[in-house]
């Protein structure tokens, strides 16, 4: 496959540019005035973050797309899904709540917020996925399926589960409803190592299903019948009590997770833009963020998920980490920053699983502006 173009700019911004400016303008140089907006409803794809996460993007930036894509004649709102876990964004009423208290509302950004599956997150559509292996039809969002246009716009930092979150995570488990989500989580229930469990119960108050119980022992049990699999009692548990019962599923869940990227981008125009920025160890899901772990590199933007993402991860790993952080803190011997920080995650089996299926390419050329 041939090499894809990624378009690239740092944070510097001498006086009188600002960063908003050189995003417009790296916009504009990747050429994302050759698709053809006029009268089209455009999905912008992106995080709202977690109440009680700051390490989300700020509405600024999600600004600057819109306007680009209005002043291109189109019609863009800022769109995501509901979520599985317990928090503030698993029915549209909370979910909207909370992007409006992290600033994200038609007055900040210029553009309408839409939840792209409904008040509960059924409201989907079942997509089929050419040349999937693990997934017959896709349940996307209905709102972001009947956009014309798709652009992510993606805050890139690490995953507990998928080693990075970038494009391919937020267009696939970003797009997916509620079932969607479930459905690729599915392969991923975890099971309970019972000597290092210390019945401290966090695990519990983040499963939203009841699958968690505790004995006359105070150690967890998992019901497999009830769990989904969506992780969230892995990543809070801090003895590493509660890990994957299949050891494949973390490299099956980034599989699961192109299949669905590629459902949402198949036959329509689509553009990517990864701020590498703040680049938290773990998801804006989060109700908290750590510290940063390595230094901010700068914005990325392609029209390629596959080619944007690897270019992101190859210039975090290109990056010294941060002393008081966690990656700064962990044990360098994976050759990897994001699988120094989550050893049981690989982040390839989701861009080289991409490229197989025709998502996009892993070789780039870097243009730097």
């Amino acid at each position: 496959m041939e090499a894809s173009t990624v378009y690239y700019t740092d944070f510097r911004c001498p006086v009188g540019t600002s960063l908003t400016e050189k995003l417009r303008r790296l916009c504009i140089a990747a050429g994302i005035k050759n698709i053809d907006m006029e009268g089209k409803f455009v999905a912008i794809k992106m995080h709202f973050g977690e109440p009680g996460n700051l390490a989300f993007l700020r509405p600024n930036y999600a600004k600057v797309v819109a306007d680009v894509v209005k002043s291109l004649g189109g019609v863009p709102f800022l769109t995501d899904c509901n979520t599985l876990y317990p928090g503030r964004r698993k029915n549209a009423l909370e979910h909207l709540d909370a992007a409006y208290e992290n600033g994200f509302s038609p007055l900040s950004t210029g553009c309408q917020v839409i939840i792209g599956d409904g008040l509960r997150g059924n409201d989907d559509v079942e997509v089929p996925v050419e040349g999937a292996e693990y997934i017959q039809t896709a349940k996307i969002g209905k709102a972001i399926m009947e956009a014309d246009v798709i652009i992510s716009l993606s805050h890139f930092k690490g995953h507990e589960q998928t080693g990075f979150g970038g494009a391919i995570k937020n267009l696939g488990m970003g797009c997916g409803s509620r079932r969607g989500k479930m459905e690729q989580h599915a392969q991923g229930k975890p099971m309970v190592a019972p000597r290092r469990c210390v019945g401290c119960r966090r695990c519990a108050t983040q499963c939203a299903h009841g699958a968690i119980t505790f004995g006359e022992d105070r150690k967890a049990s998992i019901d497999w019948d009830k769990c989904v699999g969506c992780g969230r009692c892995i990543a809070v548990c801090n003895t590493d009590a509660i890990r994957p019962g299949n050891d494949a599923a973390m490299e099956e869940l980034g599989c699961r997770m192109a299949e669905y990227a590629k459902a949402v981008v198949d036959g329509r125009p689509q553009f990517h833009i990864s701020l590498v920025i703040g680049v938290s160890p773990y998801c804006d899901c989060h109700a908290e963020n750590d510290a940063a772990v390595v230094p901010d590199v700068g914005m990325f933007v392609s029209f390629d998920p596959v080619a944007i993402d690897v270019a992101c991860a190859d210039a975090v790993n290109a990056q010294p980490p941060i002393a008081n952080s966690m990656l700064g803190e962990a044990e360098h011997c994976h050759h990897d920053h994001f699988k120094d920080i989550s050893p049981d995650t690989d982040w390839n089996s989701q861009t080289e699983h991409a490229e197989k299926i025709g998502l996009g390419s892993r070789k780039y050329e870097l243009i730097r502006l």
